[in-house]
């Protein structure tokens, strides 16, 4: 039996995160989904913070990572997690509004999975998460254990 994947986002627009929410569970997705609202949050719970909810060992996770967060951008973030051996195997999709090529490049130099461009049109957005939901039902996901070099 395969493991469930639990679903991060980091996404400090509410707005677009409940979007992703909602079309991700419209697509027939009912995994488990964590949201954290900016770069720090989400490090928090990878490294364990006290007083903060943190990963738990033998869980698969797969991040919708924003790239424009406060506190740590996403990009920082990319490069913390595939800097640890053993939150790199975290499948990581870059979700965001930025197209820069260069942007595209350096995540995908990084170690991101994909990198996905928000669109600013409404039912193409929709219609952009209907189809990471499509793929997150056939995507396999390594579970991680419950340490990390940085603890």
């Amino acid at each position: 039996m395969k493991n469930e994947v639990t679903i991060l986002i980091a996404e400090d627009d509410m707005g677009h995160a409940a979007l992703i929410r909602k079309n991700i569970i419209r697509a027939g997705i009912s995994n488990t989904i964590l949201h954290f609202k900016d770069g720090q949050e989400l490090l928090d719970f990878f490294f364990k913070k006290e007083n903060a909810p943190h990963r738990m060992g033998g869980v698969s996770y797969l991040l919708l990572l924003d790239i424009r967060m406060p506190k740590v951008d996403g990009v920082e973030v990319l490069r913390t997690i595939k800097a640890d051996p053993e939150l790199r195997k975290i499948p990581t999709i870059i979700l965001t509004t930025t197209d820069d090529p260069r942007e595209v490049e350096n995540c995908h130099q990084l170690g991101c999975s994909s990198y996905i461009t928000k669109p600013v049109d409404y039912e193409k957005f929709v219609d952009v998460i209907k189809k990471l939901g499509l793929f997150l039902m056939v995507v396999e996901v390594p579970g991680i254990n419950g340490n990390s070099k940085n603890e």
